[in-house]
């Protein structure tokens, strides 16, 4: 791929050229290791030679860095600045807190390649509140007394944020790892489908948690708790690390499932799946007796939401996409 537009000096033709940015493949021996790295450079647009371009060098010793530390599985140092926002703590207190030396975080933070070891300690505490809070206890006497309770405070806000179940955690961090960006509204009838296809297919729920029949259909009340605090765009959110590698977890059934829900209902805006679920049994029939504007907290049953989907699947077969396109359309048309 190039970029076009760029110029600079050739040293191989004596004067200013226009260059193209390309991606190269260099090999490189680190501790013994070979590594093939992917990075970039200028070439001469005239004479086809490489250009010594101001930046460049900076670009790819970055280049390199994120690459072998993603082949080596070490944590990176945005990793790292995630994991000072989430707990609201500087870079020396966050290297007592993991039991490290004071200037060890500040220097990974300068480039310094963390030993896997330490990067394994950074990815927990990145991975789990409940993990970080042990960390601080251990450490209490290393740190001052603002720093420790900044952090184990933010420690049990997050812990109580993520109070949702595992398998709910997982499927969320799936759908938002396949689509990127979803509004809360369309998360909720995303997870509603995927449980109850997967009810229909497998004999039994995705996770545990309860649905609810709100106004605006189909809700789980602790994830729409989990996201109230996030941004509108909860993946830009340094919390939103929490969740990742979350989905790895899933089982081949669960990631088909959600394959398939992604794939059809989520092509679709939360107002248009918020009109499919009104017209389906069991949100119709747990809102009878309530008005258009009055709440509820009518409990969707797993077995009722099961029931509903095996009869869908007898007639659509949404175990395939074609089938449940069918089905959206004629929710649609209904």
């Amino acid at each position: 791929m190039t970029e076009k537009g760029r110029r600079d000096f050739c040293i191989e033709c004596r004067k200013e050229t226009e260059y193209l940015l390309q991606k190269r493949d260099i090999v490189k021996i680190i501790r013994d290791k070979e590594y093939i790295f992917g990075i970039t450079v200028a070439i001469c647009a005239e004479c086809g030679k490489e250009m010594s371009v101001p930046g460049l060098i900076d670009k790819n010793v970055q280049e390199i860095d994120e690459q072998y530390r993603a082949a080596e599985g070490l944590v990176s140092m945005d990793d790292i600045e995630k994991l000072m926002k989430i707990y609201k703590i500087g870079k020396a207190p966050l290297s007592l807190a993991l039991g490290f030396g004071e200037v060890t975080i500040p220097r990974y933070l300068e480039g310094q390649i963390p030993s896997k070891e330490y990067s394994d300690i950074v990815k927990a505490a990145l991975a789990s509140p409940a993990y970080m809070k042990r960390k601080l206890m251990e450490n209490r006497k290393k740190m001052t007394d603002a720093a420790y309770k900044k952090a184990v405070e933010a420690a049990n806000s997050i812990e109580s944020l993520f109070s949702v179940s595992e398998k709910m955690l997982s499927v969320i961090a799936s759908v938002f790892e396949k689509l990127e960006e979803v509004t809360p509204l369309m998360l909720q009838k995303l997870l509603y489908f995927i449980q109850g296809i997967y009810s229909a297919l497998y004999g039994k729920p995705i996770f545990t948690e309860d649905c609810r029949a709100w106004i605006h259909g189909p809700v789980y009340p602790e994830v729409y708790d989990l996201f109230r605090d996030f941004k509108y765009n909860p993946i830009d959110d340094a919390r939103f690390a929490l969740l990742e590698g979350a989905e790895d977890v899933l089982t081949d059934e669960e990631k088909k499932v959600i394959d398939l829900v992604v794939n059809t209902f989520g092509i679709y805006g939360g107002k248009v799946l918020e009109k499919i679920t009104h017209n389906e049994t069991p949100w119709k029939e747990a809102r009878k007796g309530y008005g258009d504007s009055i709440p509820s907290s009518e409990i969707l049953p797993k077995k009722k939401i099961m029931k509903y989907y095996i009869v869908v699947n007898q007639k659509y077969a949404i175990d395939t996409e074609a089938g449940l396109r069918t089905y959206i359309q004629d929710m649609l048309d209904f």
